[in-house]
């Protein structure tokens, strides 16, 4: 009895490891990595729209010198909790990239993405540790904090579309035909949106340290020379966000798929949205459902610019995934 329990547990543990080995079950895994990462960014948002960034004190990575904040204030409570989602998440990330390159061949797209993701992760943990560490939160307004905020939100995006790429390459595709136009629109679109990301990254945070009374006095305060620098930039967003859209329409009219009806209905989402954070005075509530869907935005464009750009990505290597295959489950 005893070495027929231990035979079907070593056949289970065999049949696991081949699993691992041919990459069963990595595109779902990378997905929920991927989903997790939204996560972690709004609950990112929730700590700079509710001015908890100082809730640890001027500790990183500990929290106020402890692993385990005792007896913490609301604002260490909800800093605390961004902290150990983004340790899970660095977890999951580490794992995602070991699979990768465990069971991907060498030279698979899959593994370079894996890479980018591995070198944007640590320099998304450095740039945190300066907000913390340079006391840029809470009601901090130099133009230092506008820099890192808007350096950080840019390396979030980057780390967000490496991911993407990474699940992307590692899930069935569509196969698009693209021209050279629709290659330069996908190049415009993305480099576009990241500085429609920033933008909206420091319009945030002018919404947080200033907050309106009214949309005509905010509107008023945009092109007064009296106020802060801060709010006299807000206008950057909408004016980027007005380029974005006509660049990334633009790819969609380029690129017929089913990724770009995705695209377009995010888009006026997006559109409707941001509309509705300026006119309801960007509470936190409506910041965070801008930003899931600006996440959501980033997602679908960056996996319809690979199929534009990188259309033969998971087909590199056909001959040698279906032999490892044949061979893993045999």
């Amino acid at each position: 009895m005893g070495l027929a329990v231990d035979g079907r547990i070593i056949e289970d543990m065999s049949g696991l490891l081949r699993a691992v080995r041919v990459g069963r079950g990595l595109a779902g895994y990378a997905a929920f990595v991927l989903g997790f990462m939204v996560l972690v960014i709004l609950e990112g948002a929730v700590v700079r729209a509710t001015g908890s960034g100082a809730g640890c004190g001027a500790h990183w990575p500990l929290c106020n010198g402890q692993v385990i904040p005792h007896h913490p204030r609301i604002a260490t409570m909800i800093e605390f909790a961004h902290r150990s989602l983004t340790g899970l998440e660095s977890t999951f990330f580490i794992v995602l990239i070991a699979w990768i390159f465990y069971a991907r061949e060498k030279g698979d797209r899959a593994r370079r993405a894996a890479v980018w993701v591995g070198i944007l992760l640590v320099i998304e943990a450095l740039l945190g540790a300066v907000l913390v560490l340079g006391q840029y939160v809470e009601r901090n307004a130099s133009n230092a904090r506008v820099l890192v905020q808007g350096v950080h939100f840019t390396n979030t995006m980057l780390l967000l579309g490496a991911t993407t790429l990474a699940w992307w390459w590692l899930r069935p595709r569509e196969s698009v035909v693209a021209g050279v136009e629709a290659r330069s629109l996908a190049w415009l679109a993305l480099l576009a949106t990241i500085v429609v990301g920033a933008t909206g990254s420091v319009a945030a945070l002018a919404d947080t340290l200033f907050p309106s009374p009214s949309f005509q006095a905010g509107l008023a305060e945009d092109f007064s020379a009296a106020a802060p620098l801060l709010v006299r930039m807000r206008w950057v967003h909408p004016a980027a966000a007005l380029v974005g859209v006509v660049c990334a329409g633009w790819l969609c009219l380029r690129v017929r798929s089913r990724v770009a009806k995705w695209l377009v209905g995010l888009m006026v989402l997006q559109l409707v949205l941001g509309v509705g954070d300026v006119l309801l005075l960007a509470p936190t509530w409506m910041q965070v459902l801008h930003l899931l869907g600006a996440d959501l935005y980033w997602i679908a464009l960056v996996g319809l610019a690979a199929n534009v750009l990188w259309p033969d990505a998971e087909s590199r290597f056909p001959a040698e995934m279906t032999a490892r295959k044949a061979t893993a489950t045999a």
